[in-house]
């Protein structure tokens, strides 16, 4: 009996994926749970199954994209595979491989899913286009790891098997991507190579650009003395990480820092739905971090009520997901306000773009000893630059440079974020 392999559904938004690589290769003999292959979308990961065994054939090849519910390969429990085959060209007239359509139209762009943060509480309305996918995320979606059964169809809302790790999310309307102005085609010259975006890479461009076409964006920026903080970390990071077993990192000092300048300002925390500003009552916050595939920007949910062990076990576990590849859905959806530290690699200034539909995303940057003028005397201190990019519509220059002050104020005198072993 011939098995059919399909392309899974990996959330309810997504309609179309590729084949990242498959795992196996043609004609080799495959068992029941074994992963075949990889599958990716504008947002996810997905590992896909085999649900039966036999010897595997493969219809579709990586790099190419197809509906989800597609046939992209066949197991037949009938056939005793080889130990490992050449991987053949896709079968494009083979019986049974339910191919797209060329004729058929694009699938719209997807609008983000909306958080449910596992306890159903919603993260305001969405705008239309689009919108919030998160690892990122700041700017852009993110690379999930799940796991989905061979035999997932296209009307399922997630793939069939067992130990299926991506979490579909409750989905925010769909609208059409804003028009694309008509502009010179390449000419390609000898050394050019060319070579097509992932889907991944082309939902970040997406909404990299839909956040500029969309949002007031503006920047302002201030500096940051980081002697108390760095005096307090010096004193008890070893006695942190030997009774917790995680560091005591920069990042938990800045995501306190901006719980605290957010409670002040709620502006910096809200959204804007049509006409509507969304206020929020809980503070999720986002963490970029930058990944060989692309931009990841996993939440840290209820970050109100969290201390600094809370959060920097939060983003330990976040942290091991994103190196292992096995951020789900759910882990990077929502968020209403993004930190990215720039000066991780070394940045020294810039400005961060929004992630819609937040209202605000702070950039950190490297520390860097410069002199500065202490009471009358100009003495060497480690300083930081801060850049918070906002969106004018809803928050006023004011209010954007009095965030700012207020954070430092807290970086300045970190007694007051309450940290305790």
């Amino acid at each position: 009996m011939k098995h059919n392999v399909v392309a899974p559904s990996v959330g309810e938004s997504i309609t179309e994926v590729s084949i990242l690589k498959w795992l196996k290769q043609n004609g080799q003999q495959v068992k029941n749970g074994e992963v075949l292959l990889e599958i990716e979308s504008d947002k996810a990961t997905v590992e896909v199954a085999a649900e039966a065994t036999g010897a595997l054939t493969i219809l579709m090849q990586a790099g190419e994209r197809m509906n989800v519910g597609t046939v992209i390969g066949m197991i037949d429990d009938a056939v005793t595979g080889t130990a490992g085959a050449e991987p053949a060209k896709a079968a494009a007239s083979a019986p049974n491989a339910a191919a797209p359509s060329a004729s058929a139209p694009a699938p719209a762009p997807m609008a983000a899913a909306a958080p449910s943060n596992g306890g159903g509480r919603p993260s305001g309305s969405q705008p239309s286009g689009p919108a919030l996918s998160q690892m990122a995320g700041g700017p852009g979606s993110s690379p999930v790891r799940g796991h989905a059964g061979a035999g997932a169809t296209a009307s399922g809302a997630g793939a069939t098997a067992a130990g299926m790790a991506t979490t579909t999310t409750q989905v925010a309307r769909q609208a059409p991507a804003p028009s694309q102005p008509s502009g010179p085609q390449y000419v390609e010259q000898p050394g050019d190579r060319r070579v097509p975006m992932s889907m991944l890479r082309s939902r970040i461009a997406e909404r990299l650009k839909y956040a500029q076409n969309t949002a007031a964006i503006l920047t302002t920026f201030n500096e940051v003395d980081m002697t108390a903080v760095m005096a307090l970390r010096n004193k008890y990071k070893d006695e942190f990480k030997a009774k917790h077993g995680v560091p005591l990192s920069f990042m938990s000092f800045f995501t306190r820092a901006s719980v605290e300048a957010l409670k002040v300002l709620p502006d910096v925390n809200a959204s804007i739905d049509g006409k509507d500003v969304i206020f929020h009552d809980y503070i999720d916050i986002g963490i970029a971090v930058g990944t060989d595939r692309g931009l990841v920007v996993p939440v840290i949910r209820g970050a109100e009520k969290m201390g600094f062990l809370d959060i920097e076990k939060k983003m330990a576990e976040l942290a091991l997901k994103a190196r292992d590849g096995k951020l789900s859905l759910a882990d990077l959806a929502g968020g209403t306000f993004t930190i990215s530290n720039g000066g991780t690699y070394g940045s020294l200034l810039s400005t961060p773009i929004l992630n819609p539909p937040q209202s605000g995303i702070l950039g950190m940057h490297k520390i860097q000893e410069r002199p500065v003028a202490v009471n009358g005397k100009v003495e060497i201190r480690p300083m930081m630059y801060l850049a918070l990019s906002y969106d004018h519509r809803i928050i006023d220059g004011k209010g954007a440079v009095t965030f700012l002050v207020q954070l430092r104020e807290f970086l300045e005198n970190p007694e007051k974020l309450n940290f305790s072993l």
